[in-house]
């Protein structure tokens, strides 16, 4: 049995990190349609099986032609034929000769140069016309050579890569149409507490909503996971144990919120002291987020958030993106960067800080962040509002405004 007095040395931030993703591997990849890839991440390398373009074509609207026959204004050459996209002309160009030719369309064989159609004077749209020559054009200019873009045996995408929208262009354009993927992992997201009522419900007095596993389920779904609602475990022992494991398909993570302190209410650490679990840490250096808890129930991993919502979130940044990134065959670090502060701050203690803050640009670049006054971990509303996290070490001396500190940026969709 763990002692809930508080004993157990505070983990820091970092290393707590580590141990949480030390035991996480994505599943077994699955080859999967190109169309049902957005967000999931490649678990082998993609080789472009076309060139892109296949043959050198024109990025202009003009007049195929050979470069030798086109030295001096005046020339006058005679159309012979028109290539259009789709409807490549097939002949092979001779001296004197042009081919109509449009944005897109393959170049003919024996054309070396494109005339723009605003450089010439056509005597008609029909083959058979004269095209004289206002402007003497330069060989390959306005061609785009076979493999400009891409060339066929080429990684294209490299396995860890996280498709998008372009990279599905991309894939698709250059011959594919199924790509082999990591699963996106099936996520539990519990939450605990007698003072819980399901949204949608009026609370009654001592209730709240359980505003935490809403946040959660979007949380764990904007990441690239599949939340599986497991409702909500009352303060009794074996309560969460018993919800976990009626869970209606098999989970890759569970995510619990609330029942992580030490109150006589707050049975989640008990419970991972009994069969088939077990508890790896409980605690960690950090605020808001102290009573964090990692562990395994029958073989899957745990991660413990606290009930104040502004904890869970802080902590589901810090842990649970990267828990889930790497389940899915990726990984995530948080996008740090340095900035100004707009006002002063005391001596940190010994837990690593995040405080809700207003990151700002001036026009000429330059970064100043704003912490929240309040920072108490129950106040969502700041937290909903705030676009960035103040990160202070353990034990980080008093700023002053105009001093340098490190900022995490929240990603607006979480």
């Amino acid at each position: 049995m763990p002692n809930k007095g508080g004993s157990q040395e505070l983990l820091p931030v970092a290393k707590a990190r580590e141990r949480i993703l030390a035991g996480l591997s994505p599943g077994q990849a699955d080859i999967c349609h190109l169309a049902d890839s957005m967000g999931r991440v490649l678990a082998s390398d993609v080789a472009a099986r076309l060139s892109l373009p296949v043959e050198p074509v024109s990025a202009m609207d003009g007049y195929a032609a050979r470069a030798a026959d086109c030295g001096a204004v005046g020339t006058t050459l005679t159309r012979i034929g028109e290539s259009a996209a789709g409807r490549p002309w097939t002949g092979t160009l001779g001296a004197g000769q042009a081919v109509r030719i449009f944005t897109g369309a393959v170049i003919p064989d024996g054309a070396d140069c494109i005339i723009l159609q605003e450089d010439v004077d056509a005597s008609a749209e029909e083959d058979g016309a004269s095209v004289s020559i206002r402007e003497v054009p330069r060989a390959g200019r306005f061609i785009r050579p076979a493999g400009l873009d891409v060339t066929a045996g080429d990684i294209i995408l490299a396995a860890g890569t996280v498709m998008s929208a372009r990279l599905i262009a991309l894939a698709t354009s250059a011959g594919h149409t199924h790509v082999s993927l990591w699963p996106r992992p099936h996520v539990g997201v519990l939450s605990t507490g007698d003072e819980l009522v399901t949204p949608g419900e009026t609370p009654g007095r001592g209730q709240i909503v359980s505003s935490n596993a809403t946040y959660l389920s979007a949380f764990v779904r904007a990441c690239g996971g599949v939340p599986v609602d497991l409702g909500i475990a009352r303060d009794r022992p074996g309560a969460m144990l018993e919800q976990v494991r009626s869970a209606p398909l098999p989970l890759d993570l569970i995510v619990t919120t609330g029942g992580a302190s030490v109150g006589v209410h707050d049975h989640v650490v008990d419970d991972l002291s009994s069969s088939g679990t077990e508890l790896g840490f409980w605690k960690i250096a950090m605020r808001p987020g102290k009573p964090l808890i990692h562990g395994q129930i029958d073989g899957i991993p745990l991660l413990g958030l606290p009930g104040n919502p502004v904890s869970s979130a802080v902590c589901a940044n810090i842990f649970l993106r990267p828990a889930i990134a790497r389940l899915s065959g990726g990984s995530y670090e948080p996008e740090l960067v340095t900035a100004r502060l707009g006002s002063d701050l005391p001596e940190n203690d010994q837990r690593q800080d995040y405080l809700r803050s207003t990151l700002t640009v001036d026009i000429e670049g330059n970064l100043t962040v704003e912490p929240a006054r309040k920072q108490d971990s129950s106040m969502i509303g700041i937290y909903a509002h705030a676009n960035a996290l103040i990160v202070r070490p353990a034990f980080d001396p008093p700023k002053s405004a105009g001093d340098a500190v490190m900022v995490m940026r929240l990603d607006p969709l979480l």
